[in-house]
């Protein structure tokens, strides 16, 4: 670190500042700098647990202005390249084949990566969630001891935020963050995901069956749903497959299997491209999909006379065929779909 942040002072409020840069943290960052800043000397700490929490706060902001401008929540593969801090270049996400990114000018691990993956279609990532309901991220090769696995587990000794950038499509990536590292699994080479630093450490197999399930839905929330989300619209071209309503912000990523269920797995063969109105007539089974890809709504709703919303978006979409992705791996599962379908006709009986 320069001769600045040796200079640099922190004020315990709800900001700190970093005069040179203009970087502000918010309190969320305030807690991360206050738990390490009283489990190690103020010396050891004011240079670089400073310094790493301000270039993670710059990397948010940054993410923050790229995703305000995109339609759908994901960003390209150059988008999520490097970023400048203070007039230094800083490279955000590893492009060597490794998952673990520790930048040259950085003393901890900055982000993390899970590739897309196309011949997957029965598990979302590699990287899979736990018993616990808290998502796993595995070990870069079988040694702890390597840089890169040492590096993310500085990263959750000093309770540092992280970005995650998971691949939904070639070259095309949903960045999730902060996330931290809050638990070490050599047994199993794998660390463990949370979303806040005041998990760093806790005993997970103390949990509560409350607590298990609350981890969960948080995992699939913030973790799974984005990701899911920003697969299917990818594979479906950012297009409704009932109506061809190519506006990213007005589409779903509908589940066939409801991911409440065991078997509801984020994968592209259980979702179809959605607009909310059809995502919403699917979910209540006004819509229904045939095994054949062949749309159907619900007898009661045909007779209906409405305005031409009724008329036009979903009277007018009977018996007419689902559009599909052209590659039969992203097609929805004719099984899910079979079982999805069997419902739709008994909610009409």
């Amino acid at each position: 670190p320069s001769a600045t942040w040796r200079r640099m002072y922190a004020q315990f409020s709800n900001v700190i500042t970093l005069p040179f840069s203009g970087v502000h943290f918010s309190p969320a960052f305030m807690f991360s700098f206050q738990a390490a800043s009283t489990s190690s000397t103020w010396q050891a700490f004011e240079m670089d647990h400073l310094y790493e929490l301000a270039v993670r706060e710059a990397m948010f902001s940054h993410l923050d202005r790229l995703l305000a401008s995109s339609s759908d929540g994901t960003l390209r593969h150059d988008e999520t390249a490097a970023f400048e801090f203070s007039g230094e270049r800083i490279v955000m996400r590893q492009t060597q084949g490794r998952g673990i990114h520790k930048p040259s000018n950085l003393s901890v691990a900055l982000s993390i990566t899970t590739a897309y993956r196309t011949s997957d279609a029965t598990r979302p990532y590699l990287d899979t969630m736990g018993e616990d309901g808290y998502q796993r991220y595995m070990y870069e090769g079988s040694d702890p001891a390597l840089y890169t696995n040492r590096a993310l587990r500085d990263a959750m000794q000093l309770r540092l935020p992280l970005a995650y950038f998971i691949g939904v499509a070639k070259g095309v990536y949903k960045p999730i963050y902060p996330i931290y590292i809050i638990g070490d699994n050599p047994g199993s080479l794998e660390f463990t995901l949370g979303f806040s630093a005041a998990e760093v450490g806790i005993n997970l197999a103390d949990l509560s069956a409350p607590d298990r399930v609350y981890a969960a839905r948080t995992t699939k929330q913030r973790l799974h749903q984005p990701v899911f989300r920003g697969q299917v619209l990818a594979a479906y071209a950012t297009s409704c497959a009932v109506c061809r309503l190519k506006h990213a912000e007005l589409l779903d990523a509908a589940h066939i299997i409801s991911d409440a269920e065991p078997d509801g797995l984020p994968v592209v063969p259980n979702g179809i491209a959605m607009c909310k109105i059809h995502h919403a007539a699917y979910d209540r089974n006004f819509l229904g999909i045939s095994p054949d890809r062949v749309i159907k709504i619900n007898e009661d709703l045909l007779n209906e006379v409405d305005g031409p919303m009724l008329k036009y978006g979903l009277q007018a979409m009977h018996d007419q065929k689902l559009i599909v992705p052209s590659a039969r791996r992203l097609q929805p599962d004719r099984e899910r779909l079979e079982r999805r379908f069997d419902e739709f006709l008994a909610a009409a009986s």
